[in-house]
């Protein structure tokens, strides 16, 4: 008779427990399934541990493997007993089993639910996470065979093994019996195992991310010996921007004599640079990448930026070798920054860093910067970066990514990065897709907490080169999904400039009561207008006239932030011309000193021709935001206003230092102290160039960045956007809560529903299964019954009891009652049967129309409730006004499911047509409390049960009392896969 290890596997191979990770230190290992081809490596491995660590794992001295045991450890059923390994460069690093146990702690088959669990690993790698992350993987696979608990035995001295088990944050029991420490734990997911996954997450992707921007030593391949070429130009970049570390010129075609260029040491091979590289830039044709990447490997490289191209960009052939760079560099622990990429930038002083195209380094500064185009990072870098030999008038760079392809990191992974970086404060994304939506939205509820996250999204279909999820959602729901986490969406790279702009330079507003004061009447009006356009509560522009002084811009600026009813304030500014004509430097030192007595509140400035004022206030002082105060009350007035009288003007504040300013950028900047008095408007005479070594003046702690725009509507669209965000902030420290229903029966919905899919994979269920289903969950549904005769209708309206509604529910009529294939107040036999017989000659015969009488419910507004689960973003609840208009017109609103009773409470109010719910026009408000809770209950449904895979409830009559579901579908379909519940892993290639 065969034991258990001596069975033929029960299942073949399961590939898809094969994952990529990343580990505590930012390197990579790959997880796998042992086999039995295995045993020469587990041999290996094992002769590489230590005494002491064999010891903790056998109890007792165990030098070696017994070919027992090998058969043992490499022979699976991948069913009651699996081994994964954790494996390096093709070697194994880390082991971990589990063997199915019965009562007793003998070996079981299922139904036996429990499972014995141990670990080894090398000691080279102790301290990296790998066991952690291999628990997670172990556990993902018991819960897939039917495993529900773990059990381990652990020598008391074995503290690190005892603490994976302890920190992992499922609930555990923990015993000790003869000198062993026994802890038995459930594998069913809990809020503090999911969170304590997520922390150690961010921490490994973060970390992945800083040793490829803060790397000691970049190697350079492909660096030609002639002047220009791709390496040759990255080179010199990196030495000009004076990169703090070592760097190395790379060509396997440098001759054996040649030691140096352009006096950085050349070697023709990674292998020969004697010491560690931390990072390597690829800059060879896509044929020779492979061969770099093993050279690169072998020497314990961490990380590669491929700029190379010919990948998927360029077809299947590219794409497949695409794959195979993924797996190529993953295999050694490395990760890849492309191909195709643009490179990256890290500006901090520590590092100076220029592994990018972008031939001068950006000027320092608090923003991060992501993009995925390197077409579109030039564009934005132009905006925000040094150019012209010179400093522009723009905010700098703490770090710049350019993905290219993003085969393997992106945009999740950058966040991870920012969201403890110390050095960034605000963060700008420029996407071409989103690969997983679900993650992406997390992560950016959760950075958007701490900085803002501003975001320009593209809307077309995902460039060829990248691998993204498919979504059945339309781009208006994923953005409003973004906005919802706190993302700060934007349609253009210029809104997304002028946006980080502000939230770089100033604090957040209150509120959205906004004060205008300028010396144009014309300019003020305008900018006045654009605000109310963009929902804030401007009060009348106040008009200083043409000639104001910089001391009247001091006075009307400092007292507009002194009153209590303002919240941010809007400068406007025209040039003078003539004898005594305002100089840049005297009104830009007018507005700073003016705005560093009100820290709370943020300051904008419109300009008009005036280059000069923009670098003038670009120099005022550090990007960081600083703390805001919430301003209460309320302010201004719809009314177009006239201009208010100017007011006597005040001391005039400090002479400004006559420092010539740099020329004029052509996108929104900002005044610093330091310009050079002079005619606004007038021509300037560009500065010298700027040496590599030469960098902008320190700060001041405490000054503030004044932004100016050269249009009204970009500076008040920056400043709506803003003012959105501080109020989701607010809103953000009280989420809500799920509210919890007596009247909810959770097990009696999954065991219908276990019923019902046994009849298939998926299906819409029936009206009598959905009424049933609904009602489980405290939903009832009007009852509708078929009328396939106008006997049958009558003897329907008896049981109902009249009036009655008689409608078609063909397809093609459904849901319209636009077309005429509805009947309403119908009070008797006889106006039915007319009902029927109209019906019937209109459309067709019963048959076709499929005709169904409900009885009436009470008047009200007629609404659409919907939940789907996309297999990218997740589950998502819906709602909106019934009708063809709301349909034309995209008014639908999304959240993500679990709803909270303040996301219903939103999701009511953010449709343009909600003043319908609201007494809109002398007509009486409907029952939104009644209508949230059922979005409450919906959402229940669909995150309890995630088989329910949607629900429709059309239309949904919200009346003055009460809300009435006149008609359902919901179908169901086995649980799509939750990766975002699941072990940590990369994106699979």
């Amino acid at each position: 008779m065969q034991t258990p290890a001596d069975r033929q596997d029960r299942h073949v191979y399961p590939s898809h427990w094969e994952a990529d990770i990343v580990l505590r230190d930012g390197g990579t290992a790959r997880v796998r399934p042992i086999t039995v081809d295995d045993a020469d490596r587990l041999v290996s491995f094992y002769e590489q541990v230590s005494d002491e660590s064999k010891y903790y794992r056998f109890f007792a001295p165990y030098p070696r493997l017994s070919a027992k045991d090998v058969h043992r450890f490499t022979h699976h059923d991948f069913v009651d007993r699996v081994g994964l390994a954790a494996t390096i460069g093709g070697e194994f690093v880390a082991t971990v089993r589990y063997d199915r146990i019965g009562p007793g702690g003998m070996p079981a088959s299922a139904p036996a639910d429990e499972a014995e669990v141990a670990f080894l690993v090398q000691d080279a790698h102790q301290g990296r996470g790998v066991a952690s992350a291999l628990l997670e993987h172990i556990a993902a696979v018991a819960r897939e065979r039917g495993i529900r608990r773990f059990a381990a035995e652990v020598l008391p001295a074995n503290n690190k093994m005892i603490k994976v088990f302890t920190d992992a944050g499922y609930t555990q029991q923990r015993s000790f019996e003869d000198g062993v420490v026994r802890l038995e734990f459930d594998l069913e997911p809990t809020d503090r195992s999911v969170a304590v996954q997520r922390a150690r997450e961010q921490r490994a992707e973060a970390r992945s991310v800083r040793r490829l921007l803060t790397p000691g030593s970049v190697a350079v391949i492909g660096v030609g010996r002639a002047p220009g070429g791709v390496g040759r130009s990255v080179l010199g970049n990196l030495r000009d921007a004076g990169f703090t570390g070592r760097l190395y010129a790379v060509n396997q075609a440098y001759p054996d004599d040649l030691k140096e260029v352009d006096g950085v040491p050349a070697h023709r091979s990674v292998r020969d640079i004697d010491g560690p590289v931390d990072l390597a830039v690829v800059a060879v044709p896509a044929e020779q990448v492979p061969g770099v990447v093993t050279d690169c490997g072998e020497h314990g490289v961490q990380g590669l930026v491929v700029l190379a191209a010919g990948y998927a960009e360029s077809g299947p052939d590219g794409r497949e070798r695409q794959r195979e760079l993924v797996r190529h560099a993953r295999t050694y622990g490395m990760r890849i920054i492309g191909p195709n990429a643009f490179g990256v930038i890290n500006t901090a002083a520590g590092v100076r860093l220029n592994a990018s195209l972008a031939p001068e380094m950006p000027r320092p500064g608090r923003i991060g910067l992501f993009a995925q185009s390197g077409a579109i990072g030039i564009a934005l870098l132009s905006r925000l970066h040094r150019r012209g030999g010179g400093v522009t008038g723009t905010t700098g760079v703490s770090t710049f990514v350019s993905s290219g392809n993003r085969a393997d990191v992106s945009g999740n992974d950058v966040l991870q990065y920012w969201y403890d970086d110390t050095e960034t404060d605000v963060v700008l994304m420029y996407l071409e897709s989103i690969g997983n939506p679900r993650k992406f939205t997390r992560l950016s509820r959760r950075t958007a907490a701490a900085k803002p996250l501003v975001v320009v999204q593209s809307a077309g279909s995902a460039p060829q080169g990248h691998a993204v999820r498919a979504t059945r959602l339309p781009h208006a729901t994923v953005s409003a999904l973004l906005r919802q986490a706190g993302v700060i969406r934007v349609d253009t790279i210029t809104e997304l400039v002028d946006a980080g702009l502000l939230l770089a330079r100033q604090p957040l507003p209150a509120g959205p009561r906004v004060a205008i004061l300028g010396n144009s009447e014309s300019l003020g009006l305008l900018t006045y207008d654009r605000c109310l356009a963009e929902g804030l509560r401007p009060a009348p522009p106040l008009d200083l006239t043409t000639t104001a002084t910089p001391a009247d811009f001091h006075r009307a600026l400092s007292q507009a932030l002194a009153d209590d009813t303002c919240d941010a304030v809007v400068v406007t500014a025209i040039p003078t011309i003539g004898e005594g004509a305002v100089g840049d430097g005297e009104l830009a030192e007018a507005l700073r000193s003016a705005a560093e007595g009100a820290h709370g509140k943020p300051v904008l400035v419109v300009h008009v021709e005036l280059g000069g004022l923009a670098e003038a206030l670009s120099a005022a002082g550090r990007t960081a935001p600083q703390p805001h105060v919430m301003a209460p009350g309320a302010f201004g007035g719809p009314q177009r206003p006239r201009t208010a009288t100017p007011q006597p003007a005040a001391d005039t504040p400090p002479a400004a230092p006559t420092v010539q300013p740099p020329a004029s950028p052509s996108a929104g900047s900002a005044v610093r102290p330091g310009a050079a008095p002079a005619a606004w408007g007038a021509a300037r005479t560009p500065p010298a160039a700027v040496t590599e070594d030469v960098r902008p003046p320190a700060a001041q702690p405490g000054s503030r960045l004044i932004p100016a725009y050269p249009a009204a509507e970009r500076a008040v669209r920056a400043l709506a956007e803003a003012v959105k965000y501080a109020q989701w902030r607010r809103e953000s420290v009280d989420p809500g809560k799920v509210p919890e229903y007596d009247d909810i029966d959770e097990k009696g919905a999954a065991e219908l529903i276990g019923t019902l899919l046994e009849r298939g994979e998926g299906l819409t269920l029936g009206t009598e299964e959905t009424c049933a289903l609904l009602g489980r969950y405290g939903i009832p549904v009007h009852q509708s019954l078929p009328s396939p005769t106008p006997e049958a209708a009558v003897s329907a309206a008896a049981d109902l009891g009249y009036p009655v509604a008689l409608k078609a529910t063909a397809p093609h009529l459904r849901h319209r009652a636009d077309l005429g294939g509805v009947r309403l107040d119908l009070a008797d036999e006889g106006q039915l049967r007319r009902a029927y017989a109209e019906l019937t000659e209109l459309f067709g015969p019963p048959g076709e129309l499929r005709p169904v009488v409900q009885r009436m419910a009470p008047r009200g507004v007629d609404t659409v409730v919907r939940a789907v689960i996309d297999p990218a973003a997740g589950a998502v609840l819906s709602f909106g006004l019934a009708g063809a208009a709301s349909q034309l017109l995209g008014d639908t609103a999304h959240r993500l499911v679990p709803v909270t009773d303040r996301d219903a409470t939103s999701l009511v109010r953010s449709i343009r047509t909600a003043p319908l719910l609201f007494g809109w026009r002398g007509s009486a408000p409907v029952d939104t409390p009644a209508l949230e809770e059922l979005l409450l209950r919906v959402s229940r449904l669909v995150d309890d049960h995630p088989e329910v895979v949607a629900v429709t409830l059309e239309p949904v009559v919200v009346a003055r009392h009460g809300v009435s579901v006149l008609g359902a579908t919901v179908r169901l379909a086995p649980p799509p896969a939750r990766d975002d519940l699941g072990p940590r892993t990369l994106p699979a290639y």
